[in-house]
C-alpha cells in the first residue's frame, strides 16, 4: 500500500510540475492580452460566440465605444448634407414661386388693361351708335317725338284742349311716342268721345310710316274741309299743299302720293304742280324706287298727256 501511494503521489507531482508552468503562462498571456490588446480578446469572444454550444458559456464582446462616435459623426454629416439639400430645394421652390407670382401679377395687369380697353371700345361704340342713330333718324319722326315731349312737359289740363284741335290720326301719332304717365294724364282731360277714338286707334297702331301717312291724309282732309259724308273738293289751297309737302320727307311724301294715285290720279298731279321743282324731283325720285311704272304715268300726266 505504501508503495502504491508513493507511485500515485509521484505521478501527481509530475503532473503538477508540468501543468503549473503551462497554467501560469496561459494566465500571464490572458492578463497581458486583456491589458494591452482588447481587439484580440474581442475577436476571440466573437469567434467563440459563433460556436453553437460554446456561445452559451462565453460572454459577449464589449462594444467599442469609438464606434458610436464614428456612427454619430457619419449621421451628423449625413444630416448636414440632407439639411443643405433641403435648403437648396426650398430656395429653388421659393424662386419658382416668386416667378409664378410675378407672372400672375403681370397677367393680372394685362387683363386689367384689356378690360379697360374693352370698356373704352364699348363706350366709343355706344357713342358712335348714338351719333349714327341721330344722323339716320328721320327728321319728320324726330319732329313728332319733339312735339310729344312738348305736350308731355305741359300740364294735362292745358295740353288736352290743344290736342283736341288735331285730327285723330295726328293725336294717335303723337301719343304713340309719348310715355304712359303723360298719355294717361292727357287722355283724362280730353273729351270722352275723342279720347275713346284715340284709344281705339292706338290699339290698331302699326308702323311709324303708316301713321305718318294717315296723319298727313287726315290733315289734308281737314284743311280741304272734307268729311266722310261729302266728296273731295277740287278747289285746294295750293299754298298750304306746297308748305305741307315741302315740310315732309321725300320718302313719306312719295308713299302718300303713291297711295293717293290709286284713288285719285288727278289730285296727285295737282299736288305735284303746286310744289317747287326741287321738292317735286325729290318726291319723284323716291316714287321711282317704290313703283317706277306708276311714276312714269305721273310724269306723263305732268307733261300734259292723259
Amino acid at each position: 500500500m505504501e508503495l502504491e501511494n508513493e507511485g500515485s503521489a509521484g505521478k501527481f507531482e509530475r503532473f503538477l510540475f508540468l501543468m503549473i508552468p503551462i497554467i501560469f503562462t496561459l494566465v500571464l498571456l490572458g492578463v497581458l492580452l486583456t491589458l494591452f490588446n482588447m481587439d484580440i480578446r474581442n475577436n476571440v469572444l466573437e469567434v467563440a460566440n459563433k460556436i453553437p454550444i460554446l456561445e452559451k458559456w462565453v460572454p459577449d464582446p464589449p462594444t467599442d465605444p469609438s464606434k458610436p462616435k464614428e456612427e454619430s459623426k457619419k449621421q451628423e454629416v449625413s444630416s448636414n448634407s440632407t439639411i443643405k439639400e433641403l435648403k437648396a430645394q426650398l430656395a429653388q421652390q421659393a424662386d419658382e414661386l416668386k416667378k409664378v407670382t410675378d407672372e400672375k401679377t403681370a397677367q393680372d395687369t394685362k387683363v386689367q388693361a384689356l378690360e379697360s380697353q374693352i370698356e373704352g371700345m364699348k363706350t366709343e361704340a355706344a357713342a358712335a351708335a348714338e351719333i349714327n342713330s341721330e344722323e339716320t333718324e328721320d327728321p319728320y319722326q324726330k319732329q313728332v317725338t319733339d312735339l310729344a315731349k312738348l305736350y308731355a312737359g305741359m300740364k294735362a289740363s292745358k295740353a288736352a284742349p290743344i290736342m283736341e284741335n288735331l285730327t285723330t290720326e295726328e293725336m294717335v301719332q303723337i301719343f304713340s311716342v309719348m310715355n304712359k304717365a303723360s298719355k294717361t294724364a292727357i287722355l283724362e282731360k280730353m273729351d270722352p268721345q275723342k279720347a275713346a277714338d284715340v284709344t281705339i286707334k292706338l290699339k290698331e297702331i302699326t308702323s311709324s310710316s303708316d301713321m305718318a301717312i294717315a296723319a298727313l291724309q287726315s290733315r289734308l282732309k281737314k284743311e280741304a274741309g272734307i268729311t266722310q259724308t261729302t266728296k273731295t273738293s277740287t278747289n285746294l289751297d295750293k299754298e298750304k299743299l306746297n308748305q305741307t309737302f315741302s315740310s315732309m320727307t321725300p320718302a313719306n311724301a312719295a308713299s302718300l302720293l303713291g297711295e293717293m294715285y290709286k284713288i285719285s290720279p288727278d289730285k296727285v298731279v295737282t299736288i305735284m304742280n303746286t310744289v317747287s321743282d326741287s321738292v317735286r324731283s325729290s318726291i319723284l325720285g323716291e316714287m321711282t324706287k317704290n313703283d317706277s311704272a306708276q311714276t312714269a304715268k305721273i310724269v306723263n300726266r305732268l307733261m300734259g298727256a292723259k
